[in-house]
């Protein structure tokens, strides 16, 4: 059979003035596969203090622009903090949301007792920051509670103001909304004898923001991994959408999601069985002194910090995080519950470090109720979107302006093959050798425009489990 004609982008067949023409061809020159770098989005409430508007993309470095821009001690500032603080090196971009009309602050009381007796230090936990008062003996209850009040002014990053009137401090979330209430407040006295502080928890916090005009702004800007401020089913649903169209086989632009939760295990499965996404993980980690949003934040730095989509991160820390307070650690028996409702667990592990066990999505159910596990670890949605962009990239590369001739479909098959065997040099996938008979690309029946292909995916899975037998010998 007779070669194909060389084609030419640029020097046309019809030239008839002597001389020797070279074009450059590009399209031959990647033989590698496509770069898997992470672009995270965090969405999140600002503050008044702000400098950066809501529904505004902007690209973060480090704290100090975070607390700029969305305001020090919001919860956008915080998990920025977050975020860094697990990774580093993070492309890292936020988008910010106003609290809702009408929304309500929630507050917490501190009410001081008792005339100090003797000079010490009395602690107060604000979230996962520590605030330390000195107490000079005699100081009254209106002087303990100024002086703690400003104490928590003189920390612009904390997530409350802080108001002292006759021994009573009040302190008031900077977002308002329901993520309020999960701020934890304790105290705790160091040799100051003969007064007591009695806290009131943070409570009354009411109405949050919706995501849809934030969600929106971002649809085309391509971020692979998202966390947000926000838990509840609306939001989490709202952001299970984006996701599913900005992933689709029309946009591509595949992208995951980490939630956090500070609540209960029931409260957890409750949450991720109404959320049911493949693309979505919800990180528990019950009682911790940090918010939600900091669990998020952190959570999407760790996943962004795997470049190899197929890898686990099982036993991966995730830094500056408060630990989980003993008496509510998750139990062998608990975390497998989790494990099997959408949940992704965290335990306490060396270092008093609050690392992953494993890291899932909230899927277990298929459209029809059935319990399905196709999508049980994040790595299988991360893997499949890491394929379809080298194969996408390739055909790309190589086809830009490609002619459909009876030889299209066997050139295409051999570069879809190529990337495939890369891909299993990776142990990304495997088993090319056992699939590739089923690697079809072939023309299209109504469309003489168009290729159709069928690519089989063996994704490699995570070592999650090892059995062993141990066979005594006397």
């Amino acid at each position: 059979m007779a070669s194909p004609n060389v084609n030419f982008a640029t020097i046309p067949a019809s030239i008839r003035k002597p001389g020797k023409y070279f074009e450059f061809n590009t399209a031959l020159a990647v033989r590698t596969l496509a770069a898997n770098a992470q672009k995270v989005l965090l969405i999140g409430q600002r503050i008044a203090s702000g400098t950066i508007p809501a529904n505004t993309l902007i690209d973060i470095f480090n704290d100090a622009d975070a607390g700029k821009y969305f305001g020090y001690g919001s919860q956008l500032h915080m998990m920025a903090s977050a975020a860094i603080s697990t990774y580093p090196y993070l492309s890292l971009q936020a988008i910010a949301v106003d609290d809702a009309g009408g929304a309500v602050a929630a507050t917490s009381t501190i009410t001081v007792t008792g005339a100090a007796t003797a000079a010490g230090v009395l602690t107060a936990y604000i979230g996962n920051d520590l605030v330390n008062v000195a107490i000079a003996n005699a100081d009254t209850p209106a002087i303990i509670a100024t002086a703690i009040a400003a104490a928590v002014t003189a920390r612009p990053d904390i997530p409350v103001t802080a108001a002292a009137v006759a021994g009573v401090v009040t302190l008031t979330a900077k977002n308002k909304g329901t993520q309020g209430n999960q701020i934890k407040v304790s105290t705790s006295l160091n040799n100051a004898s003969g007064i007591a502080a009695a806290v009131v928890a943070m409570a009354n916090g009411a109405t949050d923001p919706v995501l849809t005009a934030a969600l929106a702004t971002v649809f085309t800007a391509g971020h692979t991994i998202i966390a947000t401020s926000l838990n509840d089913t609306a939001s989490l649903q709202a952001l299970r959408t984006h996701l599913d169209n900005v992933s689709n086989s029309m946009e591509q632009r595949g992208a995951t999601a980490y939630a956090g939760h500070i609540g209960t295990l029931a409260q957890s499965t409750t949450l991720a069985a109404s959320i049911n996404s493949g693309r979505i993980c919800l990180g528990l980690t019950p009682s911790s002194l940090s918010l939600p949003f900091e669990v998020a934040a952190a959570f999407a730095a760790l996943a962004a910090s795997e470049e190899d989509p197929a890898r686990p991160l099982n036993t991966l820390p995730l830094q500056g995080i408060g630990i989980i307070p003993i008496a509510n650690r998750l139990s062998r028996t608990e975390q497998e519950n989790a494990l099997a409702n959408g949940v992704t667990p965290f335990e306490v592990g060396p270092g008093d470090k609050v690392q992953v066990v494993r890291a899932i999505t909230t899927y277990t159910l298929d459209p029809n109720g059935v319990p399905d596990i196709s999508m049980l670890d994040i790595t299988t949605i991360r893997t499949l979107d890491y394929v379809r962009k080298t194969m996408r990239e390739r055909i790309s590369l190589r086809f830009p302006r490609e002619k459909l001739s009876s030889r299209t479909a066997d050139k295409v098959r051999s570069e879809l093959l190529d990337v495939m065997v890369k891909l299993e040099e990776l142990e990304i996938i495997e088993n090319v050798e056992l699939w590739k008979s089923g690697l079809v690309v072939e023309r299209d029946s109504q469309d003489p425009n168009r290729l159709n292909a069928k690519i089989p995916t063996d994704v490699v899975n995570g070592l999650h489990v090892f059995g062993g037998r141990i066979d005594l010998i006397l």
